[in-house]
């Protein structure tokens, strides 16, 4: 009788190797606490959650969160496609913003030290 092969590992020459299991924690996300503060820092009135100085501040924590992942994890290309799209993402908002509210994009970039 043939026992299943756990999904998880996989023989190479080296013997059982934990693919997926290895122990390394993902990038972490970000706390309520945090989201809370940059929501707090960047709205318009009390009760904005998205607009668009908004979004822009807490996609640029994730993306340094990222950036700081990949100084440890250098080959993790699978987060790098996330994190293109988060800049992707990011670069859009700053457009909209540029163009139609010229003075809150001017004060958005200063904050967060985007550009120059």
């Amino acid at each position: 009788m043939n026992a299943r092969p756990d999904p998880f590992t996989r023989q190479g020459n080296r013997g059982k190797v934990k693919g997926m299991m290895m122990g390394l924690k993902p990038a972490m996300p970000l706390l309520k606490d945090q989201k809370e503060k940059l929501i707090h820092n960047f709205q318009t009135h009390t009760t904005d959650t998205g607009s668009a100085p908004v979004q822009i501040a807490l996609l640029t924590e994730r993306i340094n969160l990222l950036t700081d992942h990949f100084k440890a994890h250098r080959k993790d290309h699978h987060s790098r496609r996330g994190l293109l799209k988060l800049v992707s993402q990011r670069r859009k908002l700053l457009e909209y913003l540029k163009a139609n509210d010229r003075p809150e994009y001017q004060k958005t970039i200063g904050r967060l030290n985007l550009r120059k």
